[in-house]
């Protein structure tokens, strides 16, 4: 006996050979923040490391900040639906600017204290910078972010990015237990203070 006219296809297919009431598939909110959080973490060690290991951090990764923030707020100030959803926030955007014209504008032998300052400011460059811009991005990606991540979940991102910071810095300050000065060397960096020179080879006496 065949089948009737209007009997559905096998699987649950319609004619169209699409599944009734199955909706595209779209990211879910923590799958959003993973990608955030691993982004973040990759821009934040290098900096918190140096800062471990050296001292300070150096200037391509302020610059690279201050390109990457410059180039966030020009994208959401093209982006009209961008600005409504970010408003005045986004100006911490010109952050790194600002330390850029304030570090121009101190010369060298201002004083220790402006000096200081100057790099007080770098820090938090980094350390606000780098997350404010990954945040902005996902904002222009993703506009439904900030409403759909409950407060827990923007908890954890800054949880688990302090904690790689954290942990980063530590790394960088204890860099002689672990590593010695030719692995700073071999990699294009200098040598960090407190740095161990790797033992010299044994030679056979002739």
């Amino acid at each position: 006996m065949s089948e009737s006219a209007g009997e559905q296809p096998r699987g649950g297919a319609d004619a169209r050979g699409k599944t009734p009431g199955r909706s595209p598939r779209v990211p879910l909110p923590y799958q959003q923040l993973g990608v955030i959080v691993v982004g973040v973490s990759l821009a934040v060690w290098w900096p918190a490391f140096t800062l471990g290991a050296w001292g300070e951090i150096f200037f391509d990764n302020l610059l690279t900040v201050w390109a990457a923030t410059t180039a966030a707020f020009i994208v959401v100030v093209l982006v009209p639906g961008a600005r409504k959803r970010i408003g005045w926030r986004l100006f911490t955007l010109l952050l790194p600017s600002l330390w850029l014209v304030i570090n121009i504008a101190v010369p060298a032998d201002g004083g220790n204290l402006a000096l200081a300052l100057v790099a007080l400011l770098g820090i938090g460059v980094i350390l606000l910078g780098i997350p404010f811009t990954m945040w902005v991005l996902a904002r222009v990606v993703w506009p439904d972010l900030g409403e759909t991540v409950p407060t827990r979940g923007k908890m954890l991102v800054l949880f688990t990015v302090l904690l790689i910071a954290a942990g980063s810095f530590a790394l960088g300050a204890n860099e002689s237990s672990f590593m010695t000065c030719e692995d700073f060397i071999v990699s294009g960096n200098s040598e960090p203070p407190g740095c161990v020179h790797a033992d010299a080879p044994a030679t056979l006496a002739p």
